[in-house]
């Protein structure tokens, strides 16, 4: 199970540590904050403790307005499962009954200047991919106007060659050779590097080549979501037919099914030139058009006038 530790919190969103400090290794499990509430008064059935606690204006200010016991009774109910760690938000000060606990109990409690509803929208964000069940696959990941694509194909065929001609038509790349996938969501798969070949693309006769450094960063994206896996293929004569629409074929990623189309390679087919047409003809389809219905309506339409 993938973990992260509060310490790469504190780090990544530049926490201030008020108390806690030998907590800091605490792990967190889950990908989502949570804000007590219901917890305030008692109710613990669904207490999700594993995950980060998140205190706002409207948690402390109802903390201040209790009495000094049930101020510390209300805290001490929600200490006592040892969450991660609480995280304050908006620079809040009077929280010395806070530091106290959590300084008692080793949970790291946290500040950040941000307000509560920005933080936890980037916080739950870092979380979800940092903790989302990922495999690295080989193969060359692009992003073609804006529609995240995963070419695969045997070693040699092709690959990093037609991300390069794509590159060079103002489309993105975001990974060569190991392209690491993430699932966000039930439908949602994530290509990403690996950090190591990060902007970089191999090409055979050339070699390695910096992406960013020979195209400019608009030639670069660290991150897109995957919808099409194309794979690239040997060409087979008779294989091939001019079909009016191409029977649908998926692939499934960590339990994501995407579409699947082959491309078929032989000199001087563009091949980039299909790659761009599958990422625009899967954008229609996602609007509702079909350009295999429209063309027999159109014929229908002949046929009776």
């Amino acid at each position: 199970m993938k973990v992260v530790t509060v310490q790469t919190l504190m780090n990544q969103f530049k926490l201030e540590l008020l108390a806690g400090e030998a907590g800091l290794a605490r792990t967190v499990t889950r990908p989502r904050a949570h804000r007590p509430g219901l917890e305030f008064v008692g109710y613990f059935d669904y207490f999700p403790m594993n995950r980060v606690q998140v205190l706002g204006r409207k948690e402390i200010t109802y903390l201040l307005k209790q009495d000094l016991d049930e101020r510390e009774l209300h805290i001490g109910n929600i200490v006592k499962y040892h969450p991660p760690c609480f995280i304050v938000t908006s620079g809040q000060q009077e929280i010395p009954y806070l530091k106290l606990f959590c300084e008692q109990e080793g949970i790291p409690l946290l500040r950040t200047e941000e307000t509560t509803t920005e933080f936890i929208s980037r916080l739950d964000g870092f979380l979800t991919k940092a903790l989302a069940p990922e495999m690295s696959i080989h193969g060359v990941c692009v992003n073609v106007s804006g529609i995240g694509i995963l070419l695969r194909g045997r070693s040699g065929i092709g690959k990093s060659e037609t991300a390069h001609t794509l590159i060079r038509r103002g489309h993105r790349f975001v990974a060569d050779d190991i392209v690491v996938l993430k699932k966000l969501g039930p439908a949602t798969l994530l290509g990403t590097h690996n950090e190591t070949t990060r902007e970089f693309l191999a090409l055979r006769s050339i070699g390695l080549i910096n992406v960013v450094r020979q195209y400019g960063r608009r030639a670069f994206q660290d991150e897109t979501r995957i919808v099409l896996d194309i794979e690239l293929a040997p060409w087979q004569d008779q294989a091939l037919n001019n079909q009016l629409e191409v029977v649908p074929q998926d692939t499934e990623y960590l339990g994501v099914r995407i579409p699947h189309i082959e491309v078929q390679l032989q000199p001087g087919r563009d091949v980039a030139g299909l790659i761009e047409a599958a990422a625009n003809n899967w954008y229609l389809k996602q609007l509702g058009y079909s350009a295999a219905e429209d063309f027999m309506k159109r014929i229908e339409e002949g046929m009776g006038s």
